[in-house]
């Protein structure tokens, strides 16, 4: 039996239906057939592009992002999928923030759902900083599917611990 790590949070009867699924080998074919292509986000220009399409339909009066990115860095074993920072520098008597998305490496193939649940997620992070109520309401605010996503993005990740990585079909 393999440790569902990224499903802990979740019900035991999701996670056995996970499990059997896993010990079945028809993970990796069921999210083929419920997400059965993938993005055409494949550079930072384009992710940029992306993240700020977004941030305009729902987060218009926020703080700028002078920067989205995919980064190689951002390993999801330290369960990070994306990142949110802020950096400050003093310019003259002036301080100066600047705010970046980093989206893992990994999510540059797969299907536009994970993307956009990763996107969602750290743009809701301008507004809210912490994992609380009103982050996850503004989360499904701007994704409605946001709580599947996450769960079946966490099955995908579960999926690729045991068996690999999935190609989806490019768009």
């Amino acid at each position: 039996m393999t440790v569902l790590k990224y499903l802990t949070a979740y019900p035991a009867s999701l996670q056995q239906q996970v499990q059997q699924l896993l010990d079945q080998g028809r993970l990796g074919e069921m999210l083929l057939k419920k997400y059965p292509q993938a993005h055409g986000v494949r550079t930072d220009k384009a992710l940029y592009d992306y993240v700020m399409a977004l941030k305009s339909d729902y987060l218009r009066s926020s703080e700028p992002l002078s920067k989205v990115a995919f980064d190689s860095k951002l390993h999801v074993i330290a369960h990070a999928l994306g990142t949110h920072t802020t950096v400050s520098r003093v310019q003259g008597n002036k301080l100066k923030a600047k705010r970046e998305i980093r989206v893992a490496t990994l999510f540059r193939e797969g299907p536009e759902e994970f993307l956009r649940m990763i996107a969602v997620h750290e743009l809701a992070h301008i507004k809210e900083r912490a994992h609380d109520k009103a982050f996850y309401q503004l989360c499904a605010h701007m994704e409605p599917n946001y709580h599947q996503y996450e769960f079946d993005l966490r099955v995908y990740l579960t999926h690729l611990d045991v068996a690999g990585k999935l190609a989806w079909p490019s768009p």
